[in-house]
């Protein structure tokens, strides 16, 4: 007699493609504010002291698309899961909702709940 040792996971279609795109569209979002928001900040900081020779002009724009490089990365890494996490807080709860029987409001239903959330993430 055989036996069939692989595990099948079923996991829709649906569960993967909405929080990957909103990964995808949090992360571009995320790199352009973090982007802007550490140059501004570079900026300011840096006011008080203009490089004066040229070399200190290069090291000066090297170390603020360093600092505004890694200011996108940190955005687009914050921006990213908290988007992915509200659709998939979304698409879970559209699920449930569709498993209890409530199929026809479903999508009523999760878009309020994920707006519910979403307001009390941004304030």
């Amino acid at each position: 007699m055989e036996t069939d040792d692989n595990v099948r996971v079923n996991i829709p279609r649906r569960m993967v493609l909405v929080p990957g795109t909103a990964f995808i569209v949090g992360s571009a979002i995320g790199i352009m504010r973090g982007g802007r928001a550490a140059s501004v900040r570079f900026l300011a900081e840096n006011a008080h002291r203009p490089p004066r020779t040229v070399e200190g002009w290069y090291f000066y724009q090297k170390t603020k698309n360093y600092r505004v490089m890694w200011g996108g990365l940190k955005g687009a890494a914050a921006e990213g899961t908290r988007l992915s996490t509200i659709g998939a807080g979304f698409v879970g709860l559209e699920m449930g909702l569709e498993r209890i029987g409530w199929g026809e409001v479903k999508e009523v239903v999760a878009g309020v709940g994920s707006a519910a959330v979403f307001s009390v993430i941004c304030e």
